[in-house]
């Protein structure tokens, strides 16, 4: 007798009676409901697992352009400057935000964070930080209105070429959603624990015009790959991040904390510079700049990332040992012509010049007081005209150097050496430096065989980084912690050519005399290309003539009044 496939025995048992084929009918049902049952507990535990935007019951979703929830969302609230982090789990993979309350929830599936935080709170409307879509919660729809567009724009905000070019430009000021005035670009940034140290260079380095327009478009930067597990490719997109808050003219409030920007700071310093701990603002300056250099895939060429093209210049280095005093002159004269006491010339780069200030007077004044020198920029820069020498001393020898100028960058930065450190602590040197606001000509510290090539040699400050009080770590335990020192940038308003100044969240406006008596240490000028040298330096000695012509005619009103009553 042939044997039966499975087909033919199951159809045999629809139509067969008696108890033992019910037995079977029984059984058969059991086992599809256990399958299908096992099939959804499968299903519910990969949605906990599997991002929701793969989900076939995300893809099935009817969005819905009517919910009744929308006025329940605070804006007042919403802050998007932390961490994309979960406050219950700490994870960041799918996280959201509660457009009620403001905190940060994992998921949305029906045992999630969010869902859970739903039911507890009422709380309805959420956003996937992610993907930049809302949902409501417990019922998960998504929710399309474009009264939330500006709730987007505020967590990512983006900008158009035609808006970059006119970004610097704008002399509007913008009115926050709390009805505050502000100028883009000018706010204030959050000072956590100890980092406006950090703060003072953020707000520098946003202000240079081709750096802030090239982190400004997240296009520039976003291809750029770097080996598996690289730690570096963090700070261009924070600092993109950042840089695009600072400018947004739609923010909510007129602040923004670097709190993701800091958290890259510590992981790629290897907490060399911390949050918590008052640091060097010209180390970490130069820290950021060529971590950001290698971040972009920067090599030892200067046309290889955007932070050499606009910050690197030359110098050339001269450099000769000094002969041992106690030898005799003949000896002095054989040594001299030996190769290691002959002078060496070589080329370096640079992303700053450093400025020696004088010494700082040891007694004090008639009254008892401290003397606060001064001394003029023109002075300082005597350092590389390629003349005056300096003796730099090592653990083993003694070297005579001297620099100057080869290539002048697009934006220079100039840093004055006010920290010292001695055996016991580190000492801090008040001088206070002479300097114009424009017209810095720096045409004397070049090298004689490139002044033809170099038609623009003036530069005008952009920012000033001053530091008041003392040294970071120059103060005991036992001290007040308002005197530890702290940091403050001066900056000036392309639209408007105001210039003001920020300390933390505070700012205000500032005039352009009193910038000169602060005990400035970090600067950053612009090499302006609107007129060469030759013609600025002539409008210089126009405006000394004519001021001179002004005194003259006003002593000699007087004296024309003096003869007309005498006659």
């Amino acid at each position: 007798m042939p044997k039966r496939n499975a087909s033919e025995a199951a159809n045999a048992t629809k139509f067969e009676k008696g108890p033992s084929a019910k037995n079977a009918r029984i059984q058969t049902k059991k086992m599809s409901e256990e399958l299908l049952n096992g099939k959804n507990r499968l299903n519910e535990a990969k949605e906990d697992d599997v991002p929701v935007w793969c989900l076939k019951k995300a893809q099935e979703e009817q969005p819905s352009r009517q919910c009744p929830y929308l006025d329940t969302i605070d804006r007042g609230v919403l802050d998007f400057d932390f961490e994309k982090l979960c406050s219950v789990s700490l994870s960041h993979i799918n996280v959201y935000a509660c457009m009620v309350c403001g905190k940060y929830f994992q998921g949305r599936g029906t045992n999630t964070h969010a869902y859970t935080h739903s039911l507890d709170s009422d709380h309805r409307i959420y956003l996937n930080l992610g993907t930049l879509k809302f949902y409501c919660l417990p019922e998960n729809y998504e929710v399309i209105d474009p009264s939330l567009d500006d709730i987007k724009y505020v967590l990512k905000p983006t900008y158009t070429p035609e808006q970059i070019k006119l970004i610097g430009r704008n002399v509007k000021m913008a009115r926050a959603w709390n009805d505050t005035l502000y100028y883009p670009g000018i706010i204030g940034l959050n000072n956590i624990k100890a980092n406006d140290y950090t703060n003072v260079v953020f707000h520098a380095l946003s202000h240079v015009p081709p750096l802030r327009d090239y982190f400004l478009r997240e296009q520039n930067y976003m291809h750029i790959k770097r080996p598996p597990g690289d730690k570096l490719t963090l700070m261009p997109q924070r600092f993109g991040e950042l840089l695009r808050k600072l400018w947004n003219p739609k923010a909510f409030k007129a602040h923004v904390s670097p709190h993701e920007m800091l958290q890259a700071v510590v992981l790629c310093s290897d907490k060399k510079f911390q949050i918590i701990r008052q640091g060097d603002a010209h180390e970490f300056m130069m820290f950021f700049l060529n971590t950001l250099h290698i971040g972009l895939n920067g090599t030892g060429k200067t046309n290889s990332s955007i932070i050499y093209k606009i910050f690197r210049g030359r110098m050339r280095q001269c450099m000769r040992k000094v002969l041992p005093v106690d030898a005799s002159d003949e000896s002095r004269r054989t040594l001299a012509e030996t190769e290691e006491y002959k002078e060496q010339t070589k080329e370096i780069p640079f992303l700053s010049l450093a400025m020696d200030l004088p010494p700082a007077p040891l007694y004090l004044d008639e009254r008892l007081q401290n003397i606060i020198p001064q001394v003029p920029l023109s002075t300082l820069l005597m350092k590389f005209n390629g003349q005056t020498e300096k003796e730099y001393k090592t653990y083993k020898d003694n070297f005579l150097k001297k620099f100057e100028l080869l290539h002048l960058p697009e934006y220079l930065i100039i840093t004055y050496d006010r920290f010292h450190k001695n055996q016991w602590f580190i000492e801090k040197n008040p001088t206070i430096v002479n300097f114009p606001i424009s017209n810095v000509d720096l045409y004397e510290c070049l090298a004689t065989d490139v002044r033809e090539k170099h038609r623009y040699t003036t530069y005008d400050l952009i920012s000033n980084i001053v530091h008041d009080g003392k040294p970071p770590t120059a103060v005991s335990k036992g001290d007040i912690a308002v005197d530890t020192g702290r940091y403050r940038v001066q900056l000036i308003h392309e639209g408007t050519g105001k210039w003001f100044e920020l300390e933390d969240l505070h700012v205000k406006e500032i005039l352009p005399q009193t910038i000169t008596l602060t005990e400035s240490y970090i600067q950053i000028w612009r090499l302006n290309r609107n007129k060469t040298r030759a013609e600025r330096v002539g409008e210089a000695q126009e405006e000394t003539f004519g001021t001179a012509t002004t005194e003259e005619k006003l002593k000699e009103e007087p004296k024309r009044e003096i003869d007309g009553t005498e006659s």
